[in-house]
C-alpha cells in the first residue's frame, strides 16, 4: 500500500495530485501529518506543498468541471473533516483520468465528497437562521458563532447583502477569526488577545459597558415574544431539537438570558 502524507492544506492536497501523476503512482490513501499510518503500508511519500503545482491542478479542474462541481469541491473542503482527504484526492485524480464525473454518484468518492459538501451547505443555512446580533454603543452589530464546519467564508455575502447599511462583526469562537463589515468592505479579522475582547466567547454576549443602551431592552422583548408564541399544548421538544440543535443555543438570545 502506498500512502501520501500532506500538510492538511488545500494547496497540499492539490500538490499531492500533481505529484501522483508526475511519479505515475496511485496511492491508496492521502493522510494529513499526524494521522496514524495504516498497518500494511509499503511506501510513504511526504508531499511538499507547492503553490504553483496547486495552481496548475486547479486550473486543470476549471477546464474539466462545471462551476457547480468546482464549488462543491471548495465547499467540501470547508468541512475540515479528515475523512474527506482520501475521497477528495481520489475524486480529483479520477477527473483528470476520466473527465467530469461529478454526477456519477455510483462512484464512492464522488458520493462521499458530495455528501460532505451538502453537510457544509446545511450548516451554512443554519448559520443564516440562528445567528443573533447584539448592538454595541458604537453602532456595530456583533454575532458570535461556533459552527461544526468552517462556514463563515460562505455566509458573509448573505449578511453583506441583507445588512449593507450597518457595520457588523461575525466571529467564529471555535476557529478564532471573524469577518468585519464597515458598511463598504468585508475584511477578515483576528484578535491577538482574545481575553481582552469586549464580549464573552462562551456565550457571545457583549460586555455591559459596551452594549447599546436599548439593546438589552430589545433582547428582553425578544425573549418575551418567543415565550408568548410557544403554545404549551403543542410543545414538541424532539422536533425543536431537530429544527434547532442544542449546540446553537448558547449564542441564541431566546435560549440564553443575560
Amino acid at each position: 500500500m502506498t500512502v501520501y502524507v500532506f500538510d492538511g492544506t488545500m494547496d497540499g492536497l492539490l500538490t499531492a495530485v500533481f505529484d501522483a501523476f508526475l511519479l505515475k503512482e496511485q496511492p491508496e490513501q492521502l493522510l494529513a501529518e499526524g494521522d496514524a499510518l495504516p498497518l500494511f503500508c509499503d511506501h510513504t511519500y511526504h508531499v511538499t506543498s507547492d503553490e504553483e503545482k496547486a495552481r496548475r491542478v486547479w486550473a486543470g479542474l476549471e477546464k474539466k468541471l462545471t462551476r457547480e462541481a468546482l464549488r462543491l469541491i471548495s465547499v467540501s473542503w470547508l468541512s475540515e473533516l479528515s475523512e474527506l482527504n482520501t475521497p477528495l484526492f481520489q475524486y480529483i485524480c479520477k477527473v483528470f483520468r476520466q473527465g467530469d464525473i461529478s454526477r456519477n454518484f455510483a462512484d464512492a468518492d464522488v458520493l462521499a465528497v458530495t455528501n460532505i459538501a451538502r453537510r457544509v451547505l446545511h450548516e451554512q443555512l443554519r448559520m443564516k437562521q440562528f445567528i443573533r446580533f447584539q448592538k454595541a454603543k458604537d453602532g456595530t452589530y456583533l454575532g458570535v458563532v461556533s459552527p461544526d464546519h468552517n462556514v463563515l467564508p460562505i455566509i458573509t455575502d448573505h449578511f453583506q447583502d441583507r445588512f449593507n447599511d450597518q457595520p457588523w462583526l461575525i466571529y467564529d469562537a471555535k476557529r478564532h477569526y471573524g469577518y468585519y463589515y464597515d458598511g463598504k468592505t468585508v475584511i477578515r479579522v483576528t484578535f491577538e488577545d482574545e481575553a481582552a475582547v469586549p464580549f464573552d466567547l462562551s456565550n457571545g454576549k457583549l460586555n455591559a459597558d459596551v452594549l447599546s443602551d436599548n439593546d438589552q431592552l430589545f433582547q428582553d422583548l425578544w425573549r418575551t415574544y418567543f415565550k408568548a408564541i410557544c403554545i404549551k399544548e403543542r410543545m414538541n421538544p424532539r422536533k425543536q431539537l431537530q429544527d434547532m440543535p442544542r449546540r446553537y443555543w448558547k449564542y441564541m438570545t431566546e435560549k440564553n438570558g443575560r
